[in-house]
């Protein structure tokens, strides 16, 4: 079997149970669960080479790339062991380093106590403090945007020196234009006073707990990672798919969606035209915006979701005859001098990533819309970028660098703006009512900021509800915070969700529960 055959899959399947589009982390997860299942799928990936979307592991000559860099870390014990059934024996144990580079100096994040002290000075961290008591003291009622709520959860100070700049970068808005929502997802459960006590245990070497004589890392101190990149992980699952007798098409892109007595017609373009597919269901991880233009008859809600807004970014690798540069799996720059945003340090993440002992390969993230003039740029001129910024900022000598590439990444982060929240509710509610059959997951088909496990989780949940042949859980209760990624224990948490039912019973339950306790008052 050749390598194209390989990834297109054994057989030609033109009537599944479940067409799939996307191969990124949900629409794999859910492949792999469903041909487990004996259910007979086909997945649409418009990537000719790739499959794990913005997970992938890119490859160029014999250099490997991690697209934004991904821990493998989740609460979710579910998750954990799909990982481990999938790719059982190429995870390895990496230490976990990252850190903020702000006015030429360097700060550990999480925050150490002392260093953010020494770096920021004594009178910038009594401003800080004052700056914070004060909007605690005294907030904004209404926090409408990202900076408001920042703001109030901070102060103006704290907001000014570690939200303002990268946040403004990755998303190419003001953060009064950034919804609260954003805000409140991703950096929920955090609080000063939390950050300040665990940077003063950091210091001083105390936030490790010892357990049975041993000592438990926590995410603070290291993560797993597939030895040769995340793709690894990915590629995986869609060879599964295919040895249970299922097809991954790739180069392959969604054209049109309709539905008839039949149930699914799906209309996948390609290198050799068109192919039809019938399907019971349909799950979908492609960008809502692009959902919405390719089903037929047009949804009522179209306007709606061609207002949705996507960042893309794009990634300029470097390798520089030097030894490794920095320690760290990545640096966040808040620096307004430049436009990278965020630098990963590729043998940081696996000594597998990088073939050759005398060379450091570094990552430089770029964030932009596509068509924008980073996006645009030639790939020299964005190598030659990264190289004079590598040298602005003090990481490199500019003549070590030996070469370059450029990886570009569509839609890798839905917006967060002011109207996205009725937008994508005006949507969802008119497909679930029309089409009880087609199932929204992962980042890009809820158009929510999920993590990769959390977009698995959706789509774990949407396959239990497909086989029960109803909707037993809710797929838009997966949820995501800055805290869960920071603290915590891998594997925690027994089972990624409560079934509708259970959660009916709850709340059924509290009800009658309230005439009791007001009666007892």
């Amino acid at each position: 079997m050749d390598l194209r055959e390989r990834r297109v899959g054994a057989r030609h399947q033109d009537k599944v149970d479940v067409a799939i589009i996307g191969a990124g982390p949900a629409g794999l997860t859910a492949a792999y669960l469903l041909t487990k299942a004996g259910k007979r799928v086909t997945v649409i990936e418009k990537d000719p080479a790739y499959v794990g979307g913005i997970s992938r592991t890119v490859e160029h000559k014999g250099f490997r790339f991690d697209i934004g860099g991904h821990r493998f870390f989740s609460k979710s014990r579910e998750v954990v062991d799909l990982w481990n059934e999938i790719l059982p024996d190429d995870f390895i144990e990496r230490p976990r380093m990252s850190r903020i580079y702000y006015e030429g100096k360097f700060y550990s994040y999480p925050l150490r106590a002392f260093e953010a002290l020494w770096n920021l000075g004594i009178l910038r961290s009594a401003l800080c403090m004052a700056s914070y008591l004060r909007w605690k003291l005294f907030p904004k009622k209404e926090a409408r945007s990202f900076q408001d709520w920042t703001i109030n959860q901070f102060g103006a100070k704290l907001f000014g020196i570690f939200f303002k700049t990268y946040t403004e970068k990755v998303w190419g808005m003001p953060c009064d234009e950034i919804s609260a929502d954003w805000a409140a997802q991703r950096i929920k459960g955090l609080s000063l006073g939390k950050a300040v006590l665990d940077g003063f245990r950091r210091s001083l070497g105390l936030n490790k707990k010892p357990n049975d004589g041993m000592e438990t890392k926590t995410l603070l101190e290291s993560f797993r990672y597939p030895r040769r990149g995340p793709g690894m992980m990915w590629e995986a699952a869609r060879d599964r798919v295919v040895e249970g007798g299922n097809t991954v098409l790739m180069a392959h892109a969604l054209k049109q969606l309709s539905q008839d007595a039949g149930g699914w017609r799906v209309t996948a373009t390609g290198p050799d035209g068109d192919r039809i597919i019938r399907a019971d269901h349909v799950i979908s991880s492609a960008p809502m915006r692009e959902l919405a233009g390719r089903i037929h008859p047009l949804p009522a809600s179209l306007p709606q979701a061609l207002d949705l807004k996507y960042r893309d970014f794009l990634t300029v690798a470097l390798m520089i005859r030097s030894p490794d540069l920095f320690p760290d799996n990545w640096i966040y720059i808040h620096d307004s001098k430049v436009k990278v945003g965020r630098i990963q340090n590729f043998r940081s993440w696996s000594p597998e990533m990088v073939p050759d002992p005398d060379l450091a390969c570094v990552g430089l993230e770029y964030f932009c819309f596509e068509g924008d003039g980073l996006w645009t740029s030639s790939d020299a001129d964005l190598v030659a970028l990264a190289t004079r910024e590598m040298g602005l900022l003090g990481l490199c000598d500019p003549a070590a660098v030996e070469g370059g590439v450029v990886v570009r990444q569509e839609k890798a982060y839905p917006v967060y703006d002011d109207a996205y929240a009725q937008h994508v509710t005006a949507m969802r509610e008119e497909l679930e009512a029309a089409y009880p059959t087609l199932h929204l997951v992962g980042r890009n088909g809820m158009h929510r900021y999920n993590n990769q496990d959390h977009a698995m989780m959706t789509a774990m949940l949407t396959v239990r509800n497909i086989l029960a042949g109803h909707r037993q859980f809710d797929v838009w209760a997966v949820n995501e915070d800055a805290e869960y990624h920071e603290a915590g224990n891998e594997g925690e948490a027994a089972r990624i969700a409560r079934p509708i039912e259970d959660d009916a019973r709850a709340a059924l339950g509290s009800v009658r529960a309230v005439p009791r306790r007001l009666h007892a008052a």
